[in-house]
């Protein structure tokens, strides 16, 4: 460490206010109060030691965190974040910001174990995460938030349900079989050394014995322990009756282990204790890469989490403000967010104006400019400040919430593109297994000394671990790379079809162009509107939310008509908002009273097209695709629009079963619809659609039926969607390529005894982590390959 940095976090001294303190008996230099305090308070605990462990340097103290602390220890808050395990025992789990290196965990570790109460802690840093148990009447949560505060560590206690995480048991279980079959490898190499390298055999039988019986030794826990789920999976695929990738691994590892142990009790010759070893380690290191790699596209759900801010500053009745805890906030709740602050739910904007940075949430790279009565989104970044919000929705109801349950959904959904190479790997399995058994046969009529080791090296070297790989490497790549963007794949089997399309249809009002409402003199009827616009996200209702700046009113029985508008009783009186049901061409908005029929007045509509929009369906039909409108709009305004955007193909006055025959009938000419929509009636063709996109700020039905979602205001990501899928395929197609080629050159040499076991263990996994690295080059920036039709993995 320099003597112009901070001895606690690395960042250059201030000219002026340097403070110091003694670490370890030297008095060191800090650049602010917060990284003096921490290194302080280290120093009292006597983990002064860090300092001397660590390789890295922390980050920034912060040290307003551990004031905040203290609200952790309402029931309303604690009670989402803490499980109890025991009357006596809670459990906590803890994003951890700042964890750096494996000193951060030491220091962690013993500062919160010297608590009175603590019963366990368990720190990872790679996922930066903390586990934690404790006796709640010995000690208290913000107790231990206020010690990581004070650390330096920013923790935010996560959901309950995060404790039950598989990803972080299963990355826990395959690290320690890793290792168990690393040092077996390695180990049973040493020994085996020792027997092939006795040329002069100057080794005698007693120690020759003793070699192998030391290579049993350290292989026998690389094959019950470290190789247990090749077997578990071998047992599944044959209960299943089918053969999995696992039969010919779990098959090979009996056979080298089995035979090796009866050679070593005979005293025999040839023992492959370092090929069955070497063998598990490779193959362990292929599907810890892989497993790593579907973890990666899985942290998009914690990094979404993380966007929620776990206090809010909420402005009272009487105009003071109190902290409370974001799942406290009430709808109708006013908020003020600080500078550079997280907004906790979804809400309008009462200031004049703010600068909203989206990024995280939407992909909008610049910062977006708001005014009052725009909405702000949960987990978007106030960039200047301070601003008040008026709160629209919580928990559940917000655009974040819908984005994490769309991204779970996205996971939990098993593609038929991976089915379909699991049962070309399971033909593929087969047709290895018959050519082992020819193998055998033809050896034992040759030179059966031979034949043991060549039957062997067949099994190993043509294992489809490349083929099972392909797929779920390219698909799992693609999904976090869209995800990183702020596009959202709900089901990745579209994918295929996204990348192959060849026909797109589009929604008017909302998609391609933005709704706003001209001024209205009867601001009463106007105020009645709103009321009801507020049960519904459709743009045209949204616009007239905007439109009404006052106290809203309240809405009672809303009803959503589909194509037509929507109902309800509005200070006793029933109502509708909709279009003319008489007048097809006129596109402005009644308000209706519904029991005389009374017309209460008559709201008119413009809308312009959406920034991108003129770019995305030229670049679509470069492209070569069809682009055609489907709109429940007047012809006449859909004929100005597809004018505009220079489209031949359009339709007005769609219902939604107008829209669903026209994708029928796409369908019959063998057409790959993608339909692109955000209303309510556009549910039913999004659906049906062989692609079905949606837009983040459209309805939650829509999102709910559709397999892509478009976050923020960009329809410029279709493009981006549709770049990445076409990738993915290319890469996808060139993965199986390399499965077969891989397979068809080297199982001949096997069968010919010209490949040893352990060399055919080595080069299994290099193809598939040849498979793996190729997935990488999935990017955002990929070019649209031209789309090739996908064929089922070859056999």
């Amino acid at each position: 460490m320099t003597l112009d940095r901070c001895w606690h976090c690395g960042e250059p001294l201030p000219q002026r206010g340097v403070l110091r303190a003694p670490v370890k008996g030297t008095e060191r230099a800090f650049c602010c109060a917060g990284c003096c305090a921490a290194a302080t308070w280290i120093e009292q605990l006597g983990l002064g030691d860090y300092y001397r462990l660590r390789t890295q340097t922390a980050i920034k103290a912060d040290q307003a965190e551990p004031e905040n602390a203290a609200l952790w220890d309402r029931p309303g808050m604690a009670q989402h974040v803490v499980r109890a395990l025991a009357e006596d025992r809670h459990e906590v789990l803890l994003a951890v910001d700042g964890l750096r290196c494996a000193a951060c965990v030491w220091l962690i570790e013993r500062a919160l174990m010297g608590v009175p109460g603590m019963v366990e802690v368990q720190v990872n840093p790679s996922a930066a995460r903390a586990r934690i148990v404790w006796h709640p009447a010995r000690a208290r949560l913000a107790q231990l938030l206020q010690i990581l505060g004070k650390l330096g560590y920013r923790a935010i206690p996560l959901q309950a349900e995060a404790l039950d995480d598989a990803r972080a048991r299963e990355a826990k279980a395959m690290l320690k079989r890793l290792i168990v079959a690393g040092f077996g490898a390695m180990q049973a190499m040493m020994y085996a050394s020792a027997l092939y390298l006795n040329v002069l055999d100057e080794m005698d039988a007693v120690t020759r014995d003793l070699m192998r019986w030391l290579g049993l030794l350290v292989a026998t826990p690389v094959v019950f322990y470290a190789a247990r789920p090749f077997f578990a999976g071998a047992w599944r695929s044959l209960r299943g009756r089918r053969l999995g990738m696992d039969v010919p691994v779990a098959l090979a590892i009996a056979l080298i282990y089995g035979a090796s142990v009866v050679e070593a009790f005979t005293h025999g010759v040839e023992v492959y204790f370092d090929s069955v070893s070497m063998f598990v380690f490779f193959l362990l290191i292929g599907r810890y890469l892989e497993m790593r790699a579907r973890h990666r596209a899985g942290h998009l759900t914690d990094a979404l989490a993380r966007l929620q801010p776990p206090f809010a500053d909420r402005v009272s009745a009487s105009g003071q403000i109190e902290r409370v805890g974001a799942q406290e906030l009430q709808i109708g709740d006013t908020v003020q967010i600080s500078d550079g602050g997280l907004i906790p739910a979804d809400g309008e904007l009462l200031s004049a104006r703010a600068e909203v940075d989206e990024n995280l949430m939407t992909g909008e790279a610049r910062a977006q400019a708001k005014v009052s009565g725009d909405a702000l989104l949960a987990g978007t970044v106030l960039l200047h400040g301070p601003a008040r919000i008026k709160v629209t929705r919580v928990g559940e109801q917000t655009a974040l919430s819908a984005i994490v349950a769309l991204a779970a959904r996205a996971q939990a959904v098993r593609p038929q593109l991976a089915q379909a190479g699991e049962r070309a790997a399971s033909r593929f399995v087969l047709r290895v297994l018959s050519v082992a058994v020819l193998t055998a046969i033809g050896w034992a009529w040759i030179d059966p000394a031979r034949a043991f080791a060549a039957t062997v090296a067949v099994l190993v070297v043509s294992c489809p671990c490349a083929f099972a790989l392909a797929v779920p490497a390219a698909i799992t790549r693609s999904l976090s790379v869209l995800a990183q963007q702020g596009v959202l794949v709900t089901r990745p089997d579209a994918l295929t079809a996204l990348a192959q399309a060849d026909h797109v249809l589009f929604d008017k009002t909302g998609t391609l162009t933005l709704p706003t409402l001209e001024p209205v003199e009867d601001q009463r009827a106007l105020q009645q509107a709103a009321a009801l616009a507020r049960h519904s996200s459709h743009p045209v209702a949204v616009a007239v939310q905007n439109a009404w700046q006052g106290e809203p009113l309240n809405a009672e029985n809303v009803r959503s008509l589909p194509g037509q508008g929507m109902s309800g009783i509005v200070q006793g009186r029933a109502l509708r908002l909709g279009r003319d049901p008489h007048n097809a061409e006129d596109s402005a908005l009644l308000l209706t009273d519904e029991g005389s029929g009374q017309m209460l007045a008559r709201l008119s509509v413009t809308e312009a097209l959406r920034g991108d929009s003129a770019d995305t369906v030229r670049a679509l039909q470069q492209q070569g695709l069809t682009v055609e409108i489907l709109s429940g709009d007047a012809r006449a305004r859909v004929e100005h629009i597809a004018e505009k955007l220079r489209i031949d193909e359009y339709r007005a006055r769609q219902t939604p079963a107008d829209k669903l025959a026209r994708l029928q009938q796409l369908h019959a000419q063998k057409a790959v619809v993608v339909m692109v929509g955000d209303g309510v009636n556009d549910a039913p063709v999004l659906a049906g659609a062989d692609v079905a996109v949606a837009l983040a700020s459209g309805s939650t039905l829509a999102q709910t039926r559709s397999d892509v979602v478009l976050t923020g205001q960009s329809l410029g990501k279709l493009l981006l969607a549709r770049a990445v899928a076409a990738r993915a395929l290319h890469i996808l197609q060139q993965n199986q390529r390399w499965a077969l080629v891989y397979n068809l050159a080297m199982i001949p040499p096997a069968a010919l005894g010209f490949v040893p076991p352990w060399l055919a263990a080595l080069g299994m996994s290099a193809s598939s982590l040849v498979v793996i690295l190729n997935a990488l080059r999935i990017t955002a920036r990929a070019r649209t390959p031209r789309p090739m039709p996908l064929q089922e993995a070859p056999a």
